[in-house]
């Protein structure tokens, strides 16, 4: 984990890196059967479908049973120039893997435990929620620099079901790690209808994916609040011209406001080309007349 951390430092002009390592890793743990099939992604073998498979959930000691992320993270600390930042995924989206077994297009198990047990469901993003900041907090007492929340799948609910089943548990993890003197960054994919309820859940920083400008995006949110983004990963497979235009376009709305990081809107994909990232940030470096603060993702 700790060099594949540092590859794109080495590789690439970054201003910052984020820790290799899985959102899924502190469902191990936590008790359930995690492999990664080739071809298909995580698949999770006892999946959590009712009370009982709750409550079967065990606590976890991070620094005991997660503690190889943090000794990356401290080896990292040892050679890294820039920031490093920890990271670990929200509780929607890991519950959402625990109930579903994997990968879902409908959320269907997650949306029938939401409105039909929720009682169950409170108790599992609760205990999510005690994992999280513990290995959250682990990671900045082994070095991180800023934290990272990702919600990959929070897209999936309306405003009214995500303030109902999801803001009190984001408001809880951002309350749990508002004392560990780091910066929090607060992202998720498909959020355009959500973005005041992320605010308002906490985080320093909301991440934009491409589907919201990122002009609108921050206005909505108010100067107040820090954004990153927002550039789509599929536009590193367009030709070098149309990337520069893109970049332009996303660094003009930014207006040269501070608190702007600029990033990818989600994951970078394997099969980018390099000249295409290369291009990304020196398009970012070269832009005129600003002193912004510049991150481009290393996942």
């Amino acid at each position: 984990a700790a060099e594949v951390t540092l590859q794109p430092i080495k590789r690439f002009d970054l201003d910052a890196s984020i820790i290799f390592a899985d959102i899924l890793l502190p469902l191990e743990p936590m008790g359930l059967q995690l492999e990664f099939v080739k071809g298909e992604g995580p698949a999770i073998h006892n999946p959590v479908k009712d009370q009982k498979g709750v409550e079967a959930l065990r606590p976890v000691v991070p620094e005991e049973s997660l503690g190889y992320v943090m000794e990356a993270i401290r080896q990292v600390r040892r050679e890294l120039k820039v920031p490093l930042i920890g990271f670990a995924g929200a509780p929607f989206t890991l519950a959402s893997y625990m109930i579903e077994g994997g990968h879902s297009r409908n959320y269907i198990d997650t949306k029938r435990m939401m409105y039909g047990a929720p009682e169950v469901w409170d108790l599992l993003m609760t205990k999510l929620v005690r994992v999280l900041s513990d290995y959250l907090l682990a990671q900045v007492k082994a070095g991180a620099q800023a934290l990272q929340v990702f919600d990959s799948w929070i897209g999936a609910l309306s405003p009214d079901d995500y303030r109902r089943f999801v803001f009190p548990h984001m408001k809880a993890l951002f309350a749990a790690l508002r004392n560990a003197g780091v910066p929090l960054i607060h992202f998720g994919t498909g959020t355009a209808t959500l973005l005041e309820l992320q605010k308002e859940a906490g985080g320093d920083v909301i991440g934009l994916d491409w589907r919201v400008n990122l002009d609108e995006g921050w206005k909505r949110l108010g100067y107040d609040v820090a954004v990153q983004g927002n550039l789509d990963p599929v536009v590193l497979f367009a030709p070098i011209p149309e990337i520069e235009r893109q970049v332009d376009d996303i660094l003009r709305r930014a207006a040269n406001r501070p608190g702007h990081i600029f990033n990818l809107g989600h994951g970078i994909l394997p099969e980018t080309p390099l000249e295409s990232v290369d291009a990304v940030i020196e398009r970012v470096h070269g832009w005129p007349s600003h002193s912004l603060g510049h991150k481009k993702s290393t996942r």
